[in-house]
Protein backbone atom coordinates (compact mmCIF):
# COMPACT_ATOMS: atom_id res chain seq x y z
CA UNK A 1 0.00 0.00 0.00
CA UNK A 2 2.67 2.49 0.73
CA UNK A 3 4.71 1.59 -2.66
CA UNK A 4 0.82 2.66 -4.21
CA UNK A 5 0.81 5.47 -2.24
CA UNK A 6 4.51 6.70 -3.18
CA UNK A 7 4.02 6.04 -6.52
CA UNK A 8 0.58 7.45 -7.39
CA UNK A 9 -0.54 9.90 -4.99
CA UNK A 10 0.85 13.81 -5.46
CA UNK A 11 3.46 15.06 -2.86
CA UNK A 12 1.31 17.19 -1.07
CA UNK A 13 -1.44 14.67 -0.41
CA UNK A 14 -2.18 12.74 3.02
CA UNK A 15 -0.23 9.14 3.31
CA UNK A 16 -1.19 6.35 5.32
CA UNK A 17 3.14 5.96 6.22
CA UNK A 18 2.91 10.12 7.34
CA UNK A 19 -0.21 9.72 9.54
CA UNK A 20 0.14 10.92 13.14
CA UNK A 21 -1.56 7.57 14.30
CA UNK A 22 -3.74 6.78 16.65
CA UNK A 23 -4.51 7.46 20.26
CA UNK A 24 -3.92 3.99 21.22
CA UNK A 25 -1.25 1.96 19.62
CA UNK A 26 -2.25 -1.11 17.47
CA UNK A 27 -0.39 -3.09 15.15
CA UNK A 28 -0.39 -2.71 11.49
CA UNK A 29 -2.10 -4.74 9.43
CA UNK A 30 -0.65 -6.69 6.62
CA UNK A 31 -2.24 -5.29 3.30
CA UNK A 32 -5.13 -2.46 4.69
CA UNK A 33 -3.59 1.12 5.19
CA UNK A 34 -4.70 2.56 8.13
CA UNK A 35 -6.96 5.14 6.75
CA UNK A 36 -8.72 1.86 4.48
CA UNK A 37 -9.31 0.65 8.34
CA UNK A 38 -10.74 3.63 9.52
CA UNK A 39 -13.23 3.25 6.67
CA UNK A 40 -14.14 -0.12 7.03
CA UNK A 41 -14.38 0.71 11.23
CA UNK A 42 -16.99 3.67 10.42
CA UNK A 43 -19.25 1.68 8.05
CA UNK A 44 -19.85 -0.79 10.97
CA UNK A 45 -20.36 1.21 13.69
CA UNK A 46 -23.72 1.92 15.48
CA UNK A 47 -23.44 5.82 14.17
CA UNK A 48 -23.57 4.94 11.02
CA UNK A 49 -26.39 2.57 10.27
CA UNK A 50 -28.50 4.51 12.46
CA UNK A 51 -27.98 7.44 9.70
CA UNK A 52 -30.42 5.36 7.29
CA UNK A 53 -33.35 7.01 9.61
CA UNK A 54 -32.30 10.20 10.08
CA UNK A 55 -33.63 13.39 8.32
CA UNK A 56 -31.55 15.00 5.53
CA UNK A 57 -34.13 17.83 4.94
CA UNK A 58 -37.65 15.26 5.13
CA UNK A 59 -38.62 13.14 8.24
CA UNK A 60 -38.46 9.47 7.45
CA UNK A 61 -41.84 8.87 7.42
CA UNK A 62 -42.51 11.57 4.48
CA UNK A 63 -41.71 8.95 1.83
CA UNK A 64 -39.14 6.16 1.09
CA UNK A 65 -37.69 8.34 -1.72
CA UNK A 66 -36.11 11.23 -0.02
CA UNK A 67 -32.33 10.97 1.03
CA UNK A 68 -31.57 10.30 4.37
CA UNK A 69 -28.28 11.14 6.02
CA UNK A 70 -27.10 7.91 5.00
CA UNK A 71 -27.56 8.08 1.69
CA UNK A 72 -26.41 12.01 2.06
CA UNK A 73 -23.17 10.62 3.25
CA UNK A 74 -22.32 7.99 1.05
CA UNK A 75 -23.25 10.58 -2.24
CA UNK A 76 -20.74 13.11 -0.50
CA UNK A 77 -18.28 9.89 -0.59
CA UNK A 78 -18.67 8.88 -4.25
CA UNK A 79 -18.25 12.82 -5.36
CA UNK A 80 -15.38 13.20 -3.10
CA UNK A 81 -13.35 10.01 -4.37
CA UNK A 82 -13.90 11.29 -7.94
CA UNK A 83 -11.90 14.47 -6.64
CA UNK A 84 -9.56 13.06 -4.68
CA UNK A 85 -8.70 10.75 -7.55
CA UNK A 86 -8.59 13.30 -10.22
CA UNK A 87 -6.34 15.51 -7.78
CA UNK A 88 -4.07 12.61 -7.14
CA UNK A 89 -5.17 12.90 -3.31
CA UNK A 90 -5.87 9.96 -0.38
CA UNK A 91 -9.20 8.24 -1.69
CA UNK A 92 -9.12 6.37 1.30
CA UNK A 93 -8.96 9.15 3.75
CA UNK A 94 -11.25 10.71 1.73
CA UNK A 95 -13.88 8.14 1.68
CA UNK A 96 -13.45 8.09 5.37
CA UNK A 97 -13.92 11.49 5.96
CA UNK A 98 -16.76 11.16 3.90
CA UNK A 99 -18.53 8.48 5.43
CA UNK A 100 -17.87 9.97 9.09
CA UNK A 101 -18.68 13.62 8.26
CA UNK A 102 -22.71 13.48 9.42
CA UNK A 103 -21.86 11.05 12.16
CA UNK A 104 -22.56 13.26 15.45
CA UNK A 105 -26.21 14.03 13.66
CA UNK A 106 -29.27 14.33 15.83
CA UNK A 107 -32.58 12.87 14.42
CA UNK A 108 -34.70 15.63 12.54
CA UNK A 109 -31.62 17.24 11.09
CA UNK A 110 -30.69 20.53 11.86
CA UNK A 111 -33.65 21.38 13.83
CA UNK A 112 -32.71 18.63 15.92
CA UNK A 113 -29.15 19.96 16.54
CA UNK A 114 -30.60 23.38 17.17
CA UNK A 115 -32.66 22.33 20.08
CA UNK A 116 -29.69 20.40 21.64
CA UNK A 117 -27.77 23.46 21.02
CA UNK A 118 -30.23 25.73 23.45
CA UNK A 119 -30.77 23.08 26.09
CA UNK A 120 -27.41 22.49 26.64
CA UNK A 121 -26.17 26.17 26.41
CA UNK A 122 -25.29 26.05 30.15
CA UNK A 123 -23.02 23.09 29.21
CA UNK A 124 -21.06 24.12 26.26
CA UNK A 125 -23.82 23.94 23.93
CA UNK A 126 -23.92 21.04 21.16
CA UNK A 127 -22.57 20.66 17.59
CA UNK A 128 -22.62 18.05 14.99
CA UNK A 129 -19.07 17.76 14.91
CA UNK A 130 -17.57 18.19 17.88
CA UNK A 131 -19.96 15.34 18.68
CA UNK A 132 -19.29 13.45 15.65
CA UNK A 133 -15.62 13.28 17.36
CA UNK A 134 -17.04 12.33 20.32
CA UNK A 135 -18.84 9.46 19.14
CA UNK A 136 -15.43 7.99 17.41
CA UNK A 137 -13.86 8.82 20.13
CA UNK A 138 -15.71 7.51 23.07
CA UNK A 139 -19.31 6.58 22.41
CA UNK A 140 -18.55 3.78 20.32
CA UNK A 141 -18.11 0.53 21.67
CA UNK A 142 -16.66 -2.39 19.76
CA UNK A 143 -12.73 -3.40 21.53
CA UNK A 144 -11.88 -4.99 24.65
CA UNK A 145 -8.70 -2.44 24.64
CA UNK A 146 -10.20 1.04 24.47
CA UNK A 147 -13.73 2.95 24.00
CA UNK A 148 -14.25 4.73 20.64
CA UNK A 149 -13.14 2.94 17.34
CA UNK A 150 -9.41 4.61 17.70
CA UNK A 151 -9.46 6.20 14.36
CA UNK A 152 -6.29 7.81 13.24
CA UNK A 153 -5.67 11.54 13.82
CA UNK A 154 -6.12 12.58 10.06
CA UNK A 155 -9.89 11.11 9.92
CA UNK A 156 -10.77 12.61 13.24
CA UNK A 157 -9.31 16.16 11.91
CA UNK A 158 -11.63 15.59 8.89
CA UNK A 159 -14.20 15.39 11.49
CA UNK A 160 -13.45 18.55 13.85
CA UNK A 161 -12.41 20.31 10.63
CA UNK A 162 -15.51 19.92 8.89
CA UNK A 163 -16.55 22.76 7.01
CA UNK A 164 -17.90 26.07 9.41
CA UNK A 165 -16.72 24.25 12.58
CA UNK A 166 -13.26 25.65 11.90
CA UNK A 167 -13.41 28.20 14.33
CA UNK A 168 -14.91 25.74 17.14
CA UNK A 169 -11.60 23.36 16.21
CA UNK A 170 -9.49 26.39 16.95
CA UNK A 171 -9.91 25.63 20.49
CA UNK A 172 -8.72 21.89 19.96
CA UNK A 173 -4.83 21.75 20.53
CA UNK A 174 -4.38 18.46 19.45
CA UNK A 175 -5.76 19.47 15.95
CA UNK A 176 -3.32 22.23 15.49
CA UNK A 177 -5.63 25.28 15.96
CA UNK A 178 -5.16 27.78 13.75
CA UNK A 179 -3.75 25.42 10.42
CA UNK A 180 -6.38 24.52 7.41
CA UNK A 181 -6.88 21.16 7.55
CA UNK A 182 -5.78 18.32 4.46
CA UNK A 183 -6.47 18.98 1.31
CA UNK A 184 -8.11 15.45 1.46
CA UNK A 185 -10.67 17.41 4.69
CA UNK A 186 -11.08 20.21 2.17
CA UNK A 187 -12.57 18.78 -0.60
CA UNK A 188 -15.01 16.73 1.60
CA UNK A 189 -16.25 19.85 2.73
CA UNK A 190 -16.93 21.13 -1.05
CA UNK A 191 -18.11 17.31 -1.82
CA UNK A 192 -20.74 17.77 1.06
CA UNK A 193 -22.05 21.43 -0.51
CA UNK A 194 -22.36 19.85 -3.84
CA UNK A 195 -24.57 17.41 -2.86
CA UNK A 196 -26.57 18.58 -0.32
CA UNK A 197 -27.25 22.01 -2.81
CA UNK A 198 -28.65 19.57 -5.65
CA UNK A 199 -29.80 16.54 -4.43
CA UNK A 200 -31.83 18.90 -1.95
CA UNK A 201 -32.99 20.43 -5.05
CA UNK A 202 -33.70 16.68 -6.35
CA UNK A 203 -35.71 16.04 -3.34
CA UNK A 204 -37.59 18.87 -3.04
CA UNK A 205 -38.72 18.70 -6.72
CA UNK A 206 -40.09 15.49 -6.51
CA UNK A 207 -42.09 16.22 -3.16
CA UNK A 208 -43.87 18.68 -5.01
CA UNK A 209 -42.33 21.89 -2.60
CA UNK A 210 -40.52 23.16 -5.04
CA UNK A 211 -41.75 23.39 -8.84
CA UNK A 212 -39.86 23.56 -12.32
CA UNK A 213 -41.19 26.78 -13.24
CA UNK A 214 -40.09 28.33 -9.71
CA UNK A 215 -36.31 27.37 -11.19
CA UNK A 216 -36.82 29.80 -14.18
CA UNK A 217 -34.49 32.89 -14.12
CA UNK A 218 -31.83 30.92 -12.08
CA UNK A 219 -28.83 31.57 -14.82
CA UNK A 220 -27.51 28.12 -13.40
CA UNK A 221 -30.70 25.67 -13.90
CA UNK A 222 -31.43 27.61 -17.39
CA UNK A 223 -28.28 26.93 -18.70
CA UNK A 224 -28.46 23.51 -18.37
CA UNK A 225 -31.74 23.12 -19.00
CA UNK A 226 -31.53 24.67 -22.12
CA UNK A 227 -28.90 22.33 -23.32
CA UNK A 228 -30.96 19.07 -22.15
CA UNK A 229 -34.09 20.35 -23.49
CA UNK A 230 -32.36 21.15 -27.16
CA UNK A 231 -30.75 17.70 -27.06
CA UNK A 232 -33.64 15.66 -25.64
CA UNK A 233 -36.96 17.51 -26.76
CA UNK A 234 -39.42 14.99 -26.11
CA UNK A 235 -38.10 13.60 -22.83
CA UNK A 236 -40.18 13.06 -19.68
CA UNK A 237 -39.52 15.34 -16.69
CA UNK A 238 -38.64 12.52 -14.65
CA UNK A 239 -35.23 12.37 -16.58
CA UNK A 240 -34.96 15.56 -17.63
CA UNK A 241 -34.78 16.35 -13.82
CA UNK A 242 -31.97 13.43 -13.27
CA UNK A 243 -29.99 14.76 -16.43
CA UNK A 244 -30.42 18.41 -14.94
CA UNK A 245 -29.13 16.99 -11.46
CA UNK A 246 -26.70 15.43 -13.18
CA UNK A 247 -25.20 18.28 -15.48
CA UNK A 248 -25.56 20.55 -12.27
CA UNK A 249 -22.83 18.22 -10.44
CA UNK A 250 -20.88 17.55 -13.05
CA UNK A 251 -20.17 21.04 -13.88
CA UNK A 252 -19.49 22.14 -10.21
CA UNK A 253 -17.07 18.86 -9.64
CA UNK A 254 -15.10 19.75 -12.90
CA UNK A 255 -15.08 23.91 -12.09
CA UNK A 256 -13.86 22.58 -8.73
CA UNK A 257 -10.92 20.17 -9.78
CA UNK A 258 -9.75 22.30 -12.76
CA UNK A 259 -10.02 25.39 -10.09
CA UNK A 260 -8.21 23.48 -7.03
CA UNK A 261 -4.87 22.99 -9.54
CA UNK A 262 -4.21 25.94 -10.52
CA UNK A 263 -4.88 27.21 -7.19
CA UNK A 264 -2.08 24.30 -6.21
CA UNK A 265 0.26 25.26 -9.04
CA UNK A 266 -0.30 29.22 -8.03
CA UNK A 267 0.90 28.92 -4.92
CA UNK A 268 3.87 26.62 -5.59
CA UNK A 269 2.82 23.76 -3.08
CA UNK A 270 5.56 21.04 -3.55
CA UNK A 271 4.51 18.70 -0.65
CA UNK A 272 2.57 17.69 2.16
CA UNK A 273 4.82 19.96 4.62
CA UNK A 274 4.25 23.21 2.27
CA UNK A 275 0.69 22.18 2.11
CA UNK A 276 0.46 22.57 5.76
CA UNK A 277 1.92 25.90 6.05
CA UNK A 278 -0.70 27.69 3.59
CA UNK A 279 -3.26 29.96 5.78
CA UNK A 280 -5.90 29.95 2.68
CA UNK A 281 -8.32 27.22 1.12
CA UNK A 282 -6.86 25.53 -1.63
CA UNK A 283 -9.55 23.42 -2.91
CA UNK A 284 -12.46 25.73 -3.65
CA UNK A 285 -14.80 27.09 -6.78
CA UNK A 286 -13.79 29.54 -9.33
CA UNK A 287 -15.35 33.04 -8.85
CA UNK A 288 -17.63 32.50 -12.09
CA UNK A 289 -19.21 29.08 -10.55
CA UNK A 290 -19.33 30.49 -7.34
CA UNK A 291 -21.34 33.57 -8.81
CA UNK A 292 -23.91 30.85 -10.38
CA UNK A 293 -24.41 28.78 -7.00
CA UNK A 294 -25.23 31.81 -5.37
CA UNK A 295 -28.62 32.37 -6.54
CA UNK A 296 -29.55 28.57 -6.70
CA UNK A 297 -28.68 28.46 -2.81
CA UNK A 298 -30.79 31.33 -1.66
CA UNK A 299 -33.18 29.83 -3.71
CA UNK A 300 -33.21 26.61 -2.11
CA UNK A 301 -32.95 28.65 1.54
CA UNK A 302 -36.12 30.51 1.21
CA UNK A 303 -38.06 28.19 -1.12
CA UNK A 304 -36.97 24.85 0.30
CA UNK A 305 -35.73 24.98 4.04
CA UNK A 306 -38.13 27.65 4.86
CA UNK A 307 -41.24 26.17 2.66
CA UNK A 308 -43.80 26.16 5.76
CA UNK A 309 -43.91 22.33 5.60
CA UNK A 310 -40.56 22.03 6.05
CA UNK A 311 -40.73 24.42 8.98
CA UNK A 312 -43.69 22.64 10.43
CA UNK A 313 -41.72 19.51 10.33
CA UNK A 314 -38.54 21.59 12.08
CA UNK A 315 -40.60 23.16 15.01
CA UNK A 316 -42.60 20.10 15.77
CA UNK A 317 -39.56 18.24 15.61
CA UNK A 318 -37.78 21.04 17.97
CA UNK A 319 -40.82 20.38 20.70
CA UNK A 320 -40.25 16.34 20.65
CA UNK A 321 -36.42 16.96 21.33
CA UNK A 322 -37.35 19.20 24.33
CA UNK A 323 -39.75 17.66 25.94
CA UNK A 324 -37.66 14.32 25.58
CA UNK A 325 -34.91 15.93 27.28
CA UNK A 326 -36.62 17.67 30.08
CA UNK A 327 -38.36 14.33 31.04
CA UNK A 328 -35.06 12.50 31.04
CA UNK A 329 -33.03 15.13 32.71
CA UNK A 330 -36.04 15.53 35.46
CA UNK A 331 -36.47 11.41 35.82
CA UNK A 332 -33.19 10.35 34.89
CA UNK A 333 -34.52 6.87 36.10
CA UNK A 334 -36.06 6.13 33.15
CA UNK A 335 -32.68 5.88 31.23
CA UNK A 336 -31.09 2.68 30.02
CA UNK A 337 -29.11 1.26 33.27
CA UNK A 338 -26.27 1.98 31.67
CA UNK A 339 -26.58 5.83 30.72
CA UNK A 340 -27.75 5.76 34.61
CA UNK A 341 -24.35 4.20 35.56
CA UNK A 342 -22.13 7.53 33.38
CA UNK A 343 -24.28 10.03 35.15
CA UNK A 344 -22.21 10.40 38.45
CA UNK A 345 -19.16 10.87 36.33
CA UNK A 346 -20.47 12.72 32.86
CA UNK A 347 -23.11 14.59 35.11
CA UNK A 348 -27.31 14.46 33.85
CA UNK A 349 -27.28 16.44 30.87
CA UNK A 350 -24.22 15.33 29.12
CA UNK A 351 -25.29 11.89 29.46
CA UNK A 352 -29.15 12.47 28.18
CA UNK A 353 -27.22 14.85 25.25
CA UNK A 354 -25.52 12.07 23.94
CA UNK A 355 -28.32 9.53 24.25
CA UNK A 356 -31.19 11.64 22.52
CA UNK A 357 -27.93 12.64 19.64
CA UNK A 358 -27.76 9.38 18.83
CA UNK A 359 -31.94 8.50 18.36
CA UNK A 360 -32.95 8.09 14.59
CA UNK A 361 -35.56 9.96 13.66
CA UNK A 362 -38.13 7.08 14.48
CA UNK A 363 -36.56 6.06 17.91
CA UNK A 364 -36.96 9.56 18.92
CA UNK A 365 -40.67 9.28 18.04
CA UNK A 366 -41.81 6.13 19.52
CA UNK A 367 -39.86 7.44 23.06
CA UNK A 368 -42.09 10.61 22.75
CA UNK A 369 -44.97 7.95 22.72
CA UNK A 370 -44.03 5.66 25.27
CA UNK A 371 -43.07 8.65 27.98
CA UNK A 372 -46.10 10.83 26.51
CA UNK A 373 -48.99 8.52 25.59
CA UNK A 374 -50.75 6.30 28.28
CA UNK A 375 -52.20 4.01 25.99
CA UNK A 376 -48.67 3.27 24.69
CA UNK A 377 -46.64 0.34 25.87
CA UNK A 378 -42.96 1.27 27.85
Amino acid sequence: MNDFEEEFLALYAAKSRNSLGRKYKEQEHPYRSCYQRDRDRIIHSAAFRRLEYKTQVFVNHEGDYYRTRLTHSIEVSQIARTIAWALRLNTDLTEAISLAHDLGHTPFGHSGEEALNDLMSDCGGFNHNLQGLRVVDYLEERYPEFKGLNLSWEVREGIIKHSSVFDIAVKLKEFFPGKMPSLETQLVDAADEIAYDNHDLDDGLTSGLIKEGDLDGLEIWDKINRKINQKYAKIDWSRRKYLVIRALIDLQVTDLICNTKERICRSKIKDYADLRKIDRKMVDFSDEVKELRKPLRKFLMQRLYHHYRVMRMSIKAKRFIRELFSEYVERPQQLPYDLQDRIPKEGVKRVVCDYIAGMTDRYALDEYKKLFNPYEKV
